[in-house]
């Protein structure tokens, strides 16, 4: 049996850049240098607002935490 993969969709955009995603979720949120915002690791833009990432199982927690933690509630965990 295959592991299961979770998609992480981040609205990138609207990012205040609390920086709450990377202090959770290291491994997979840091934040950009450049602009202030989070990035999300091996993440791929889709269309102009949204960038997405594939997670294993294991992951998910720590990127659940993450978008609970999200004051502005950006993060979607699926």
């Amino acid at each position: 049996m295959g592991t299961k993969k979770i998609t992480v969709c981040h609205k990138r955009n609207d990012c205040i850049g609390c920086g709450s995603c990377s202090l959770v979720a290291p491994d997979r949120w840091q934040m950009n240098e450049e602009d202030g915002k989070a990035d999300l690791k091996d993440g791929e833009w889709k269309g102009d607002e949204f960038v997405v990432a594939k997670i294993n199982e294991e992951e998910y927690t720590k990127n659940k935490e993450a978008a609970d933690a999200c004051p502005v509630g950006i993060i979607r965990v699926d």
